[in-house]
């Protein structure tokens, strides 16, 4: 059974090219794509109302940062990991300990940022 069989995602990513890796990475895993979008306005409305397990949030969309979507799903409780080709230098202190996945990246490193999002979520919320 793939490790993640069932497991809901939404995928923010602006690069096509990626985007598409991305979702053929979850897809070998066992994950449903329930979203992939690329604006930040779409990536809010996705965050606001998908039923989502988990998203991986690009942190640059065309230029805009992604954290908006970030506090979204931070608020619903959804678990999520930030993909940029910046480093962790990135990301704001108020987004410490979200897992990070540098591009580019291999399966075994989604994989490993996956299973860290989602144990940040349960340790959080415990």
């Amino acid at each position: 059974m793939p490790p993640f069989a069932g497991v809901r995602v939404l995928v923010v990513e602006d690069e096509g090219a990626v985007a598409m890796l991305i979702e053929e990475m979850l897809e070998d895993f066992g994950c449903e794509v329930v979203a992939s979008v690329a604006r930040l306005a779409t990536a809010q409305d996705q965050a606001s109302t998908a039923l989502v397990d988990l998203a991986i949030l690009d942190v640059n969309l065309a230029g805009e940062r992604v954290f908006p979507v970030a506090e979204i799903l931070r608020n619903r409780g959804i678990p999520f990991l930030f993909s940029t080709g910046y480093g962790a230098s990135g990301v704001p202190d108020d987004f410490a300990g979200y897992p990070v996945l540098h591009k580019p990246f291999s399966e075994s490193e989604l994989l490993q940022r996956m299973t860290l999002a989602l144990r940040h979520r349960a340790s959080t919320s415990a």
